[in-house]
């Protein structure tokens, strides 16, 4: 009998450590392919109700409705992002002409209300003349600029689609999602059950809860930020205003990125003469493009989610700097989890301090 319970303790342990050593090897693995299944795994989710709805019509036909719907959505991501790549790739090489041939123009001078400003107005005619004193540098370093600009984009868009490959195994692994989700799902509720219990529920009803919000959260915000920089586009004389509109809806997946695209455009039309119009685009931006952010995100986000505003949007910016585009979704449902796990903690330290005291 004594003999037994070392040889048992090992055998656990060598059981472990084969364990272990499975799954080190299957992430290795499975590694690249992480991140295109988060994403097939986000898009399911929000979109599982639609899926279910097709299903019904489709006389409970899984694989086929399965099949349609990643087609649809196929088609609603692809095309929309080819015509926006062919778009920007247009619009960067008019923007970077008008700049360079602006400044070759000789001396620029700004509008006097400009000049006047205090600490700002000085500095930023020095510049200019800077600038028109040597044109030739100038273009040098805007095209750097635009190269780096450019890179860092595309590093930024390039976790969603940076290949074709990536995009097929996530529209591959969508299918599946379909097909078999409510399987895999019943399964992962059971094994995870016998390590957390009953706060297995609360922790799956607070991950899909804000992995729903800040999808639409995001884009919805995203979108109604893109449209109405886009009247104020058109309204102010721009020359490609819905394709500005659709490169700032990409921006506003970023909290507070917007004002980088309407703010610039509205300092070159101040710095072009156009004055007026710089200022209205200006006021529009601040006024309604940026309230947007301030109202539909918080409202959609924290609302749902029973989270800060503050700590969603650390979420999002810490997920955005460690995970890439992906870390959007990925970090708020990371601190959604923290959050759940808390606060069954306290109430659970509460409980117990109640049925302590005499």
């Amino acid at each position: 009998m004594g003999e037994s319970h070392p040889v048992s303790l090992v055998k656990r342990v060598i059981l472990a450590f084969l364990l272990g050593g499975i799954v080190v090897l299957s992430y290795v693995v499975l590694h690249p392919f992480l991140v295109p299944v988060a994403w097939a795994t986000i898009l399911a989710y929000v979109t599982w109700p639609v899926y279910r709805r097709l299903r019904s019509l489709m006389r409970g036909r899984a694989s086929a409705s399965a099949l349609l719907l990643t087609i649809i959505l196929s088609a609603a991501f692809v095309l929309p992002l080819i015509w926006l790549t062919m778009l920007l790739r247009g619009e960067l090489v008019a923007a970077y002409q008008a700049v360079a041939g602006y400044f070759a123009n000789g001396p620029q001078k700004l509008p006097e209300f400009i000049v006047r400003v205090p600490w700002l107005g000085r500095s930023l005619q020095d510049l200019l003349d800077q600038i028109s004193a040597d044109p030739t540098a100038f273009r040098a370093q805007l095209a750097e600029w635009a190269r780096q600009w450019t890179a860092e984009v595309g590093q930024l868009v390039g976790s969603v689609g940076r290949n074709a490959t990536k995009l097929g195994f996530a529209l591959l692994t969508l299918f599946f999602m379909y097909r078999d989700g409510e399987r895999a799902l019943d399964q992962l509720r059971r094994l995870l059950r016998r390590f957390l219990g009953d706060r297995l529920d609360a922790y799956l009803a607070s991950i899909g809860g804000t992995t729903k919000a800040v999808v639409y959260g995001l884009v919805l915000t995203a979108l109604a930020q893109g449209t109405l920089a886009g009247l104020g586009y058109w309204i102010a004389g721009m020359r490609a205003p819905v394709s500005l509109a659709a490169f700032t809806a990409l921006i506003a997946l970023i909290p507070f990125g917007t004002p980088f695209v309407w703010g610039s455009i509205g300092v070159w039309l101040l710095v072009t003469g156009k004055t007026l119009a710089g200022i209205g685009l200006l006021l529009w931006g601040a006024l309604v493009v940026s309230s947007v952010d301030n109202l539909i995100r918080p409202l959609v986000i924290s609302s749902a989610t029973r989270i800060p505003f503050l700590l969603v949007v650390f979420g999002v910016l810490g997920g955005l700097a460690a995970f890439g585009l992906i870390g959007l979704f990925v970090g708020p449902v990371i601190l959604a989890v923290l959050m759940a796990v808390w606060r069954g903690w306290v109430e659970e330290q509460a409980t117990v301090d109640t049925g302590t005291q005499p």
